[in-house]
């Protein structure tokens, strides 16, 4: 599979769906591609929604928990530390009464969700669409 784009000059280059797919196999259609660990977390339901929630800034776990709708403790804090141990959102916890912890973006984070929230656009421009194809 072979993605190129063009350039200005009118030179085609490859796109790094090369890198990605290379020819001989592997890449990330590899079984063990570390790539796949990673992909989980940031694709997971929750974890878009997230990741979607805290592109607009801090937020403490309460914010979160009503910002995105349906997430339970459980699962927001499962979500959470799993973002946090990939170095994608940071926690930042004061020693206040009662404790105030926060939630934001790391660098990777805001990286990651450049490129997501394009993806996110094309999603809420086309569900309404794809469910009612589907009956």
């Amino acid at each position: 599979m072979t993605v190129s784009s063009q350039v200005s000059d009118g030179t085609t280059t490859a796109s790094s769906v090369d890198l990605l797919l290379p020819r001989g196999g592997g890449g990330v259609l590899a079984a063990q591609c570390p790539s796949r660990v990673v992909l989980d977390h940031v694709t997971s339901k929750w974890g878009v929604l997230v990741l979607v929630a805290l592109s607009r800034g801090t937020l403490r776990w309460g914010e979160l928990r009503r910002v995105v709708e349906g997430i339970s403790e459980k699962m927001l804090a499962q979500t959470l530390r799993t973002l946090e141990r990939d170095g994608i959102v940071l926690r930042e916890a004061s020693p206040t009464i009662p404790p105030r912890v926060d939630y934001s973006l790391t660098d990777r984070g805001r990286e990651l969700t450049e490129r997501l929230l394009p993806l996110m656009d094309w999603v809420l421009a086309n569900a309404d669409e794809i469910l009612a194809d589907q009956g």
